[in-house]
């Protein structure tokens, strides 16, 4: 054997080789996944997960998005099953000693000889399985308690991400031959840390800064950018991050203010790339909706749809979209035909969906015949005998369905008046109209019309709670329209009524939050910030409250950034 020959076989067996190769098949299957080939993809890892740190993660990440983009309850098991045995495979590859003890030490000695390339990527694959299971943790509970009480596996990872920040910044740093992958994994990791902890209602964040976590969203905003435009294994993940971000997070968890434009630019070249991706079809419906284009984005969904078959769950995505575009449209039938597709499709909420094919009956005219021959009545009877726990925890939306629906359980039930526009206040779909004059008018006709109807039928109980509804509702399409005068009185109606509200205790710290956003539209920024503080403080134990205090959160982020250049004041960044 010439030396040419022994110095290439040790080459090919070296750690640096074997990394070279992992992430050059890694991404390989990436690939794969993004133009639909689900399975092949995941086949063409699956050998080596055992093995090799970077094939494990990469099979966990892809169930994990499986899971992350289908809420189904299995994917969410699976997912965090397979993440644990990923992390089980990085834990092989790691220095023995943990790196908040290590990295600090060798940074100061100024060497990095006790460090392999090998290591150093076995701790950023370690910090970001402990990272994933945390969003699988927060995907199945929103009310962050499984979170906080698994806090030392977050902790974990957090501090390492810390430690690697400092790594590469320090001055004494080699960088190895995958040193962008080895960054773009920092930057994964640092962004999502930050721009995550941004977002917690503050009763949350005062639980995680005891123990040592904070939070800067604009600084987490700029490391995903950075890990997105650069070329490694984790840009497609910071990329879809930031989408998830500004096409969902900053709506269900948000104001309804994400930039739709840098989604849109963020998008483009991966539309370009994989123009029939499901994944990207998708988030391109979901653009055009924020857009207002509903006509478009009902295209892109169904193109969604029809771009692969492997994978049906990930349709149910779409019939969910499809579900709240007619809904936008006031399309009834066609709405409860995809609510009607998921109650016997999908298994994420079957009360949900029940409830939403009951409330889209609700809407049905005198001479609409009803599909089936379905009864709204005996479909909202049924809605609280469907509970579903995941991990031992309820769902928040399903929650306030049981609740609504629980009132046609008497033998007169009083009907719910609006209650598909009712839920779509809850995933902040007003703000999604409000882009879209024409609909945000026929929204507020419909609501009208029920308004009036409640005024002509006999007073119950549960008037007030029913006004109330509409009072919400109405005043958000008033402020769309520019009627700020209108949408405050119908606002601080819900405020002043507050003691007859029997059941729909949610309506107030929700009123006092559209108040307070409708002050801040106006600049009136102390006004908002004092209906945001009594919003957060006076109310507890309502529907939804853990999503309301997200959005207070959100609003009170906007109110104390400073005008001159948007930062945050006040927040200290994970670095």
């Amino acid at each position: 054997m010439t030396m040419s020959e022994n110095t290439r076989d040790f080459a090919e067996r070296s750690p640096t080789s074997d990394l070279n190769v992992a992430l050059h098949e890694c991404m390989a299957a990436l690939d794969l996944f993004l133009n639909n080939k689900f399975s092949d993809a995941l086949a063409s890892l699956q050998a080596k997960t055992k093995d090799s740190m970077y094939h494990a993660l990469t099979y966990a990440t892809i169930l994990e998005m499986q899971a992350m983009m289908t809420f189904d309850p299995q994917d969410i098991l699976n997912a965090g099953n397979t993440m644990k045995e990923a992390q089980a495979t990085c834990q092989k590859f790691r220095k023995k000693s943990t790196v908040a003890d290590s990295i600090n030490n060798l940074v100061h000695r100024q060497s990095l000889e006790h460090f392999t390339e090998e290591e150093i990527h076995a701790e950023i694959c370690y910090a970001e399985c402990l990272l994933q299971r945390a969003a699988l943790t927060f995907l199945q509970d929103e009310n962050m308690v499984s979170f906080i009480k698994g806090g030392i596996k977050v902790r974990n990872s957090y501090q390492t991400y810390r430690e690697l920040d400092s790594l590469i910044q320090s001055p004494h740093y080699v960088k190895g031959e995958n040193h962008l992958h080895f960054e773009g994994g920092v930057k994964l990791g640092v962004g999502a840390f930050n721009l995550t902890l941004s977002m917690f209602p503050a009763r949350i964040l005062r639980l995680l800064e005891f123990v040592g976590f904070s939070g800067n969203k604009e600084h987490g905003l700029l490391q995903l950018q950075e890990g997105a435009s650069s070329y490694s294994f984790r840009s497609v993940l910071c990329t879809m991050l930031l989408l998830c971000y500004h096409t969902f997070m900053t709506f269900v968890l948000g104001t309804g203010k994400g930039n739709v434009e840098e989604a849109e630019r963020l998008l483009k070249p991966y539309l370009a790339r994989y123009p029939k991706g499901a994944i990207f079809l998708f988030f391109a419906g979901r653009i055009e909706t924020l857009k207002g284009n509903i006509d478009a984005a009902v295209n892109r969904y169904e193109e969604c749809c029809e771009a692969q078959q492997y994978w049906k769950q990930f349709h149910h995505m779409c019939y969910w979209e499809l579900m709240w575009c007619f809904t936008y449209k006031r399309q009834w039938k066609m709405a409860f035909f995809y609510a009607d597709l998921l109650s016997k499709e999908n298994t994420w909420s079957k009360a949900t969906y029940i409830y939403m094919k009951a409330a889209y009956l609700s809407m049905f005219g005198p001479d609409d015949c009803s599909p089936f021959g379905d009864s709204k009545v005996e479909l909202f009877r049924i809605v609280p005998s469907l509970k579903l726990k995941i991990a031992g925890k309820s769902l928040p939306t399903e929650k306030f369905a049981i609740r609504k629906a629980r009132r046609y359980l008497s033998s007169n039930p009083v009907p719910l008046p609006v209650p598909p526009l009712e839920m779509m206040y809850i995933w902040n779909g007003y703000a999604v109209i409000g882009k879209c004059p024409n609909l945000t008018e026929g929204m507020l006709e419909t609501l009208i019309e029920a308004e009036e109807a409640l005024a002509r039928s006999s007073a119950t109980e549960l008037l007030a709670d029913d006004q109330c509804v509409i009072k919400l509702l109405k005043g958000l399409c008033l402020k769309h329209l520019g009627k700020i005068s209108e949408a405050e009185d119908h606002f601080n109606y819900i405020y002043l009524n507050e003691k007859k509200i029997k059941y729909d205790h949610y309506l107030i710290p929700n009123a006092l939050l559209e108040l307070a956003i409708l002050y801040l539209d106006q600049d009136r920024r102390e006004e908002a910030i004092k209906l945001l503080e009594r919003a957060k403080q006076n109310y507890k134990n309502y529907s939804m409250e853990t999503r309301t205090h997200f959005r207070i959160q959100a609003a009170l982020h906007q109110a104390k950034s400073t005008p001159e250049n948007g930062m945050h004041s006040g927040a200290s960044a994970v670095s």
